[in-house]
């Protein structure tokens, strides 16, 4: 019905006119029965009706209240070193979004380039994933990735990301806008950090935080941003950020928050000359690459620059000639990290001791 960025435009308000707010208003029927059916789904687990399943080893979900991207990848390479480094065996998984038949998703392959000797399973049935990880590479804490929503696994701890730039998802529940469930499903997390914190003003990280404690008083509250790394290239090449003073580039990504990236591009001081934005889990083909090569020669860019998801797919260190490289990101902490690891560290203990326990006894 609508394209990504036509959707978001709707929602937020930003689109105006009669056909605009004709939309919103069908959408706002939608949201409804969809608003519902989750409150309903949501019920049936805190009821006991819906099974949860332990697998056996403390679990970490890192997962999203909108729809979107709001760094989930860094915050989980953050903490699966946190753990690694203190001795844990750590195994992630994740569903496997739009990934192709017998092969990783692009997240995966990202996540496997910087987290070598990490176990990443992919499987849509995450219960299963989680018990193999278990019990074929020995892991004692499993990291589930974008699994908020994902109820059937019991977990010792919910972290939940908001994006300072659009936190709340304009305030409606899909499809009438970005939430995927009700604002007071916040009342699960254990932790919930505010990315890209660095972007938003001092009065607005204190209404976020305001409207947070409102439904999550108990949960620990942090702050972070998106701290750009280096330059990569697909061979694994690195390159300082300064390489590119003062050349032309060009920028282009297919991810779930397009205006992050480039709001990150920005604070480097890149030199943006032509900008392009793709739907998430851009799938690209060899016409796809020969019409990026022609952009970037037509806006006559030095040098391009992508995300390192889009990096892992497009494989290729140039585009017409111009060195492609990817923007590489890490999780850095504004605020809040104490009380984080805390809570981490509270589950340091279960790591040797869970194992123990019968994965079949459930």
């Amino acid at each position: 019905m609508f394209s990504a960025s036509e959707f978001r435009e709707i929602v937020s308000g930003r689109q105006r006119g009669l056909k605009a707010s004709a939309s919103r208003g069908l959408l706002r029927l939608a949201e409804v029965p969809y608003t519902f059916a989750m409150r309903r789904r949501n019920r049936a687990f805190d009821t006991g009706r819906r099974q949860i399943h332990d697998v056996g080893v403390p679990v970490i979900s890192v997962g999203n209240l909108t729809l979107g991207g709001t760094g989930k990848t860094p915050m989980v390479l953050w903490l699966a070193r946190w753990f690694r480094d203190r001795g844990v065996r750590v195994a992630l998984v994740s569903r496997g979004y739009k990934a192709e038949s017998d092969s990783a998703n692009d997240e995966a392959r990202e996540l496997e380039q910087r987290l070598p000797g990490v176990p990443h399973l992919q499987n849509p049935d995450r219960v299963a994933a989680a018990r193999l990880a278990v019990q074929e590479f020995n892991s004692q804490l499993i990291v589930l990735d974008d699994a908020f929503q994902h109820r059937r696994i019991a977990r010792s701890l919910d972290i939940v990301l908001l994006d300072a730039l659009e936190p709340f998802g304009f305030g409606h529940v899909f499809p009438r806008g970005t939430l995927r469930e009700p604002l007071d499903g916040l009342a699960r997390a254990g932790a919930i950090i505010l990315t890209r914190a660095d972007m938003a003003g001092a009065a607005e990280q204190s209404r976020i935080r305001g409207i947070v404690e409102r439904f999550a008083p108990r949960a620990a509250w942090a702050q972070c941003r998106h701290a750009p790394q280096c330059l990569l290239s697909a061979r694994g090449v690195e390159q300082p950020l300064h390489t590119l003073r003062g050349r032309r580039v060009a920028a282009f990504c297919g991810i779930g928050n397009p205006a992050g990236f480039r709001h990150t591009l920005e604070k480097c001081g890149v030199n943006l000359t032509a900008w392009r934005a793709l739907p998430d889990h851009y799938a690209y083909l060899p016409a796809d690459v020969e019409s990026l090569a022609v952009w970037a020669r037509d806006n006559q860019a030095e040098a391009v620059l992508c995300t390192h998801k889009d990096l892992v797919k497009l494989a290729a260190d140039e585009l017409a000639g111009r060195p492609l490289w990817a923007l590489t990101i890490a999780m850095e902490f504004l605020s809040g990290q104490d009380a984080l690891e805390s809570k981490l560290q509270e589950l340091l203990s279960k790591c040797g001791t869970s194992q123990a326990k019968s994965i079949n006894d459930k």
